[in-house]
């Protein structure tokens, strides 16, 4: 099958960025929303120098693409953020804002054509810089207890169907309860320490955030950051697809 048109582009170079690294890889793409009230708010306030926040690419909901920062650069959207032992995602990552008013101005399914749009640039994104389907991950994925986005509506199956993330089947039969979720979550990748919090937290609240976090992209129907038997299932499942990433 071949891989969708690159959609269309517009220019808006965000002077929030800086240097990588020096031998720094790009080996990963952190999907978020915006949670602003429209797109053109959130284009001003990635390119405000006062807000010192941004992003490589921003995706409108009717599927233009701006592009904010050059891929070379160091884009300024993870933040405090942490995943299988690194910190500092902005080193290393790839950063695209959805649009969408998120959780706090009306929380909304992705339509259509953003989500075409995002198909369709990812794959390029992850081609050139040969990013695996296991480092696709979510805001929330990389600070759970600070995001929710890109949240319970995105169509993580989607992009699993189309090569950009994982995604489990049949839930395992786990064993070790809680603690051996909070194992299988470290080993996926989860903070379950707090340490992408910026604030003190408790092992108990840490690990909540990493279930909820899991919940929110693998299993969205409840998030309640509760180990039950299903999630932890999942969570077991899980682990084998982000083994060697």
């Amino acid at each position: 099958m071949s891989a969708p048109a690159r959609p269309a582009r517009r220019a808006r170079p965000s002077p929030n960025c800086g240097p990588r690294p020096p031998g720094a890889v790009i080996d990963t793409l952190v999907l978020h929303y915006t949670g602003m009230k429209t797109a053109a708010d959130a284009l001003d306030r990635l390119c405000d120098p006062a807000a010192a926040v941004s992003a490589h690419y921003l995706i409108d909901e009717d599927g233009t693409v701006w592009s904010l920062v050059d891929e070379g650069e160091r884009a300024w959207h993870a933040g405090l953020s942490f995943w299988r032992g690194a910190r500092n995602l902005n080193d290393r990552s790839i950063g695209i804002e959805l649009a969408n008013p998120g959780h706090e101005f009306g929380y909304r399914p992705y339509p259509e054509p953003q989500m075409a749009a995002l198909i369709a640039l990812a794959l390029e994104i992850c081609t050139r810089h040969a990013i695996p389907p296991a480092r696709v991950l979510g805001h929330s994925d990389i600070a759970p207890l600070r995001k929710q986005d890109p949240g319970e509506l995105f169509d993580w199956p989607r992009l699993a169907a189309a090569g950009l993330a994982v995604r489990p089947g049949v839930a395992a039969d786990p064993a070790g309860g809680t603690a051996g979720a909070a194992r299988r979550l470290a080993a996926i990748g989860y903070d379950t320490d707090g340490v992408s919090a910026g604030r003190p937290v408790d092992g108990d609240a840490a690990l909540a955030a990493a279930i909820a976090a899991f919940q929110r992209r693998f299993r969205p129907a409840r998030i309640d950051g509760v180990p039950d038997h299903e999630t932890t299932g999942l969570i077991a499942a899980a682990v084998p697809l982000f083994e060697g990433t």
